[in-house]
């Protein structure tokens, strides 16, 4: 298994951890000129529990793929929170930020990876 791989799984394990919602895989390969590869997108319900679940991915991504993000911006007001993974950048939304900005339409070419809620 790739290293890249490896990661997404790691992230969305620790999304899940912190029952993060909506979690959706977008693989942006076969795009040219993008920032990154991947862009995982998923949302909490509250400041709190977003704050919780990027805590998490730093965790899981930490155990089990031995790495940590570049950078992690937005946490002072927890309605987007973006982790720099260089090759997967994670956007932990709350649903109203989500809706706001709409990355999925953003980048209509990507390949769209639902993961399906936990519970």
């Amino acid at each position: 298994m790739n290293e890249t791989k490896k990661l997404i799984e790691q992230i969305t394990e620790g999304i899940q951890d912190k029952k993060g919602k909506k979690i959706v895989i977008a693989d942006l390969t076969q795009i040219d000129d993008t920032i990154c590869n991947y862009f995982i997108i998923c949302q909490g319900n509250s400041p709190s529990q977003v704050t919780a679940i990027v805590e998490s991915v730093k965790e899981f991504t930490r155990k089990g793929a031995n790495t940590k993000p570049y950078a992690v911006d937005g946490l002072r007001n927890a309605q987007w929170v973006a982790m720099d993974y260089a090759d997967v950048l994670v956007h932990v939304f709350m649903p109203e930020a989500r809706e706001f900005y709409n990355l999925e339409t953003l980048w209509a070419d990507a390949r769209l990876i639902q993961i399906p809620d936990l519970d």
